[in-house]
């Protein structure tokens, strides 16, 4: 299929309830690999427009829920602190973007049948206006 094609089609976003106020998704994911990616939190906090308070908060929470640490902390050093992923946090991203593409594939030929239903129930545009 054209990859214009697959711009076409819906999407779908995961979100995980490991329990009733405990879920991961698409956004503690990004967060993760923004800190991957930036070696701070702060860094990664300011590449998805938010404050360090808040993605501290996040950080703080992932590794609650998870029972164990996503991201570590580092201090000092000639540039400053900063922060890195544990080997279980970057197992977590991994098999969240698993998980994801499993979904992805399962669903697909619902979301074109999705999408041509949404198509053929757009009202036509009338010549007259």
């Amino acid at each position: 299929m054209p990859k214009s094609a697959d711009r076409s089609l819906p999407s779908l976003s995961v979100r995980i309830d490991l329990d009733a106020d405990e879920r991961i998704g698409p956004g503690k994911i990004l967060l993760l690999e923004n800190i991957r990616t930036c070696g701070s939190i702060s860094a990664a906090g300011r590449a998805m427009e938010m404050s360090y308070k808040r993605a501290w908060d996040l950080v703080d929470e992932i590794n609650r829920i998870c029972r164990q640490p996503a991201v570590e902390r580092q201090t000092g050093g000639k540039n400053g602190g900063g922060a890195v992923l544990t080997p279980f946090g970057t197992t977590l991203i991994a098999r969240y973007r698993k998980i994801e593409r499993s979904v992805a594939i399962a669903a697909r030929k619902e979301l074109e049948a999705l999408r041509k239903d949404i198509g053929r129930s757009k009202p036509k545009k009338s010549a007259d206006r």
